[in-house]
């Protein structure tokens, strides 16, 4: 079968390799669309996804739609259009046994940070556990369906924030994440959802999907104390400032964006002086299931893909995927 591989920094090639089989407990898929995220990017341009390093070749994807291939048990027809959970639960731990997506020694598809990695899905066909297969709706199109794992992690942040019904919602960052984190706070009936951005096309974007406001960094004052929950999505340590700053007294602010492993400047005096609730949020447990169903109901979200590519222009695909001004989420065709 071909694959998409990562060797190693700017080292992306189409390979030839084994087609997998499935044993008992599994499914094969046949794949359709794989989003490029974040991480992706990082494991093309960098290498590694911070300590994360390629040592061996990567399949990247973890962002997933496609069919049933074969299912050993006969219980999934071939055809069946699906989507994947990406992640492989590790080994509980005493105070989160509640919280498995936190506990240690898991994997996700697409990940080096395993050894052997973790290969992801921009693949023909891919092999997973039967349990992290999710059937979709016959109304739900594959393409739209690729969105699922990071309208999820967007959910996760929305409930680590304890909801936003009712509430000022600001999104810090209107990439794909902050878009998707945007639109589920519209859905979750938010009174207002602004979002912020240094460029000018994800404020587009982010104006597309129906939010109340945007704010372009760097041009507009982003006012101080003004929304109940701040949902972070940018990892840069200004931007962070920014979010406390501009939480009211007693409200939240959740870091969805990835710092970097070291550390940064952030001025925490608006936590102590106003009682900020700062969390972080980390994936997403089984927020998948009611990102599926919101993508059935919301066809608009499909608006948050900018481009699509197939697989032979993969390298066009990330180079693309790069530029978060014209770009919003960028998709792959695997060899359809």
């Amino acid at each position: 079968m071909k694959a998409i591989v990562i060797q190693g920094k700017l080292d992306l090639v189409e390979l030839d390799v084994r087609t997998p089989e499935p044993e008992a407990g599994q499914v094969r898929l046949r794949m359709a669309y794989g989003g490029i995220c974040g991480s992706d990017l990082h494991y093309y341009h960098e290498g590694a996804n911070g300590s994360f390093v390629v040592r061996e070749p990567l399949v990247p994807g973890h962002e997933l739609s496609g069919t049933v291939d074969l299912d050993p048990s006969g219980d999934l027809a071939p055809g069946t259009p699906v989507t994947i959970h990406p992640a492989t639960f590790g080994t509980p731990e005493r105070g989160i046994e509640d919280r498995p997506h936190l506990w240690p020694n898991g994997a996700y598809l697409g990940s080096a940070s395993t050894w052997p990695h973790t290969q992801g899905g921009m693949c023909e066909f891919v092999v997973v556990s039967k349990d992290m297969v999710r059937v979709l709706p016959a109304s739900l199109p594959l393409r739209r369906a690729a969105l699922a794992e990071p309208l999820a992690v967007a959910l996760h942040a929305l409930a680590v924030a304890g909801g936003v019904e009712a509430k000022r919602v600001l999104v810090s960052g209107s990439g794909a994440i902050g878009l998707l984190a945007a639109a589920a706070a519209l859905a979750a009936g938010a009174a207002e959802v602004v979002t912020t951005d240094v460029l000018p096309g994800p404020l587009q974007r982010a104006r597309e999907l129906g939010v109340h406001g945007t704010l372009q960094v760097g041009t507009d004052e982003i006012p101080s104390m003004a929304y109940d929950v701040v949902l972070e999505c940018t990892a840069v340590p200004v931007a962070i400032t920014a979010a406390l700053e501009a939480a009211r007294r007693g409200g939240t602010v959740v870091l969805v964006g990835i710092p970097a492993d070291e550390p940064r400047p952030v001025n925490l005096a608006p936590v102590v002086s106003r009682e900020l609730q700062v969390r972080g949020t980390l994936r997403f447990d089984d927020e998948i299931d009611h990102a599926i169903a919101l993508l059935d109901q919301l066809p608009h979200l499909e608006q948050i893909v900018t481009h699509e590519y197939p697989a032979t222009k993969a390298v066009e695909a990330f180079t693309t995927a790069t530029n978060s001004d014209t770009s919003g989420k960028v998709l792959i065709s695997l060899w359809p």
